[in-house]
């Protein structure tokens, strides 16, 4: 069976899939963008997950994921990533960026997930280029998916605003 991969635009903390991916920071303790919706919708029970994660490991290093529970959210569980802050001319970048997507997909398939959702990592206060982060999400996520074929029923790009659906858009049709 070949992995559904769609687009939608919305909020993601509205998505009742078995898992959504949060761009979170190191610290696993909430911030602003996507990181804090999903904390305010999901409650303290994901805090108290990810301080529990924190006090084990440290937080959680760009490009690694951790997984909690989803708390007060339609989806069950929550994928936690740390995307890289955008530097020009950085190598290592895009590379840090497509692990943040391809280590989450692993997370949930260890997990026996089904269904994930991302956001658009990177492309706020981190400062990714929406166009370049685009390229290296869709390309990451079929990467994965042509690696594992049937693992997972349906991965979701979740954009809330017009421009990132439009890139998005445009991508998924590009690349079949």
């Amino acid at each position: 069976m070949k992995t559904k991969l769609t687009l939608e635009r919305g909020d993601i903390t509205k998505i009742a899939f078995d898992a959504i991916v949060n761009a979170a920071n190191s610290s696993l303790l909430g911030g602003g963008g996507v990181d804090g919706a999903i904390h305010r919708a999901g409650g303290p029970k994901i805090l108290e997950a990810c301080m529990a994660i924190r006090a084990r490991q440290g937080g959680c290093a760009t490009g690694e994921a951790v997984i909690t529970n989803g708390g007060n959210l339609p989806a069950r569980f929550v994928i936690h990533t740390v995307g890289p802050v955008y530097r020009e001319g950085d190598e290592k970048i895009p590379v840090l960026l497509g692990n943040c997507y391809k280590n989450s997909l692993a997370l949930a398939v260890e997990n026996g997930l089904k269904t994930v959702a991302f956001p658009n990592i990177s492309t706020g206060i981190y400062g990714y280029p929406k166009e370049e982060a685009c390229g290296v999400a869709v390309g990451a996520v079929q990467a994965f998916l042509s690696e594992h074929p049937g693992a997972l029923e349906e991965v979701r790009f979740v954009c809330f605003d017009e421009e990132n659906f439009e890139l998005y858009r445009k991508k998924l049709i590009t690349d079949g």
